[in-house]
């Protein structure tokens, strides 16, 4: 048998690890001798599950954490622990009708991730099980060989050779093809596999404190070089430190009290200390990155300079901020489903707060551009932005996926006033009744004239200007074009004789329409 039961009175053996359980230990005698993955009696074989878990993209992309009730027959979702695992059915305990809680299931962001069917997988094939009782069997022994043998098997052996940034810098500098990076993602795997699957047994088996100790040792272990990391990550810093966020967090959601032995849930008790302190850990480094931020951005001097050249469109500044927002928002989306907790209120006031800095410093900055046209329309393009990127527009009704805010619509009125203004100023409002000959005496010398000077002059000057938003550059066409070339039309047909003499020409309302249809491409 893979781990047999092992006896509970002979002299010189430890004690049946799993001793308020027969579940536990009807689980494992019920692990055939050579499982699906090939697991033996002696231990299980090398890289069983190594080079999956090293294919699971981490980065970017947080698992949602849940925990939820599991049905009356055990199933959900392919939860490792349904009745066709064995895992259900074989504890006595679940199936007590003294009205205990019932058994708890996992589900990550789809039901289905990655990391979660091969934390599953472990549990189902006996391997997690075995690893408890190999690191009871060592116990009390320093240096357990069973939880160095469980961090080779999830890539994160390197856990326990760095005790210091130096020692990081170290093995960085002994393979020079990894990265910081690699190091966070190798992390966030290992731990993720090592959390579920301790909580996958937990759930299954109420009264296990071996497994509570086994949980504690190898989890503790791996907070313990958070610190150490986060002192050396340079590039993607922010996107690294919320990957760890969330997950610490998710698993501090995990370690919720559940209805498990005493002594068991007093070892997950000593767990959450540690647990929070490196959540507010990591929550204070989001914190100092994004002040970082903020005083890289406001301390950059091309802010004048591209405003102009950019012709008022969106600025780089903006962009990286908002690069960061959208990081926190998917972070703060993956724990919805999790309890709330302070730290993740903090990352929800921290992304609100951001937006608003940059909303103050745009304005700040747009003062540096002495062309008021150009001011506001860089401060629609941006605000506009601002908007569309921080309430995607999967989260709002159809009839809201355009609609710009009421700071956009200010800035754009405000852009229409000083740049188009002036040239609508030039077509008189008195109608104009007067003999063929005054016509041409007005042609020459009239308002009218003005009038084609004046958008002429407005259209060149902002002929390469941008917005590069579509929609919204479609909409100031729309607009331009319903105020001006509307009230042009209308004082044309109220004067034949002047509509009769820009007809087909250079000043007719259809050339100047397709002239402002070709605004704003940049």
């Amino acid at each position: 048998m893979l781990l047999p039961s092992p006896p509970s009175s002979t002299k010189g053996t430890h004690p049946n690890p799993y001793p308020q359980s027969s579940g536990m230990a009807d689980q494992l005698a019920a692990v055939p001798e050579e499982s699906a993955t090939g697991f033996t009696a002696d231990y299980p074989p090398r890289n069983i599950y190594l080079n999956r878990i090293r294919t699971v993209p981490v980065s970017g992309a947080p698992i949602r954490w849940t925990v939820f009730p599991r049905s009356q027959s055990g199933r959900h979702n392919g939860s490792s622990c349904s009745s066709d695992s064995g895992a259900s059915n074989s504890n006595p305990s679940n199936k007590s009708s003294s009205g205990a809680a019932p058994a708890f299931a996992f589900a990550a962001e789809m039901e289905d991730h990655a990391l979660m069917r091969i934390a599953r997988e472990m549990v189902r094939d006996g391997y997690t099980q075995h690893m408890v009782q190999a690191f009871h069997d060592a116990s009390p022994a320093p240096g357990n060989h069973a939880l160095n043998n469980r961090f080779l098997d999830l890539d994160a052996d390197w856990v326990l050779q760095i005790h210091d940034e130096h020692g990081l810098r170290r093995l960085l500098q002994e393979k020079p093809a990894s990265t910081p990076q690699d190091f966070v993602e190798r992390w966030i795997r290992a731990f993720t596999i090592n959390v579920v699957s301790i909580t996958e047994l937990v759930f299954a088996f109420h009264e296990t404190p071996a497994v509570a100790r086994f949980g504690k040792a190898s989890i503790t272990q791996m907070l313990v070089v958070v610190d150490v990391i986060i002192t050396i990550l340079k590039a993607e810093k922010l996107q690294a430190v919320l990957d760890m966020f969330t997950c610490v967090c998710g698993a501090s959601y995990m370690f919720t009290p559940v209805v498990i032995s005493p002594e068991a849930q007093s070892t997950f008790n000593e767990i959450s200390p540690s647990l929070e302190r490196v959540a507010k850990s990591l929550s204070d480094v989001i914190s100092s990155t994004m002040e970082e931020v903020r005083t890289l951005v406001e301390e950059d001097d091309s802010w004048a300079i591209e405003i102009p050249r950019g012709g008022g469109e969106i600025h780089n500044n903006t962009r990286f901020i908002m690069d960061c927002i959208a990081s926190m928002t998917k972070a703060q989306i993956s724990m919805q489903n999790s309890a709330p907790n302070h730290d993740a209120r903090n990352l929800r006031d921290l992304k609100d707060d951001t937006i608003d800095y940059l909303e103050d410093m745009l304005l700040n900055k747009s003062e540096l551009c002495s062309d008021p046209s150009l001011r506001y329309l860089f401060l629609l393009n941006n605000f506009y932005f601002v908007a569309q990127a921080s309430e995607p527009s999967a989260s709002l009704p159809p009839d809201l996926w355009f609609k710009p805010t009421p700071e956009c619509e200010k800035y754009m009125d405000s852009y229409l006033g000083v740049s188009w203004g002036h040239v609508l100023s030039c077509i008189p409002k008195s109608n104009f009744h007067g003999p063929l000959h005054a016509v041409h005496r007005w042609i020459n010398t009239s308002s009218l004239a003005k009038f084609h000077t004046a958008f002429n002059k407005t259209y060149q000057a902002q002929k390469f200007w941008k917005v590069p938003d579509p929609r919204l550059r479609s909409l100031l066409r729309e607009t331009i074009t319903n105020r001006v070339i509307s009230a042009y039309n209308d004082y044309l047909k109220e004067h034949p004789e002047l509509e009769k003499h820009v007809s087909g020409g250079s000043s007719s309302p259809t050339v100047l329409g397709e002239k402002l249809g070709q605004l704003f491409e940049g």
